[in-house]
């Protein structure tokens, strides 16, 4: 039995033959650490994804990165708009891409 969530989560590794997946209700935090193994790891970046449903049945999605909101969605009925804060379109974030390589690693590209 398929069970149907607000906010859904599909992971891609490379120690992974496929994608998995998991949802989420109304809150989802993921923390990336980073270092040579589980007692060597440091915090390195945090983000998070909220749910609201609303009297009116609409619904409204917020992304944080490192507790500093990126990006909106509201969803009204099939419609939904999507928004960029725009200080995030200003400086460092904007001028690097992230791209996804053919042989599915993902980098940073500072050329651009």
């Amino acid at each position: 039995m398929s069970k149907s969530y607000p906010i859904w989560n599909k992971i891609t590794a490379c120690i992974y033959k496929s994608s998995k997946c998991y949802g989420v209700k109304n809150d989802g935090l993921n923390e990336i650490l980073i270092g040579t193994s589980k007692s060597n790891s440091h915090e390195f970046v945090r983000t998070r994804v909220t749910h609201k449903k609303h009297k009116d049945g609409s619904r409204t999605y917020h992304f944080y990165i490192d507790e500093q909101l990126y990006k909106t969605a509201k969803l009204i009925g099939t419609d939904i708009t999507i928004k960029t804060q725009p200080d995030f379109l200003v400086g460092g974030v904007s001028e690097h891409k992230l791209e996804n390589k053919k042989s599915q690693q993902l980098e940073f590209n500072f050329n651009q």
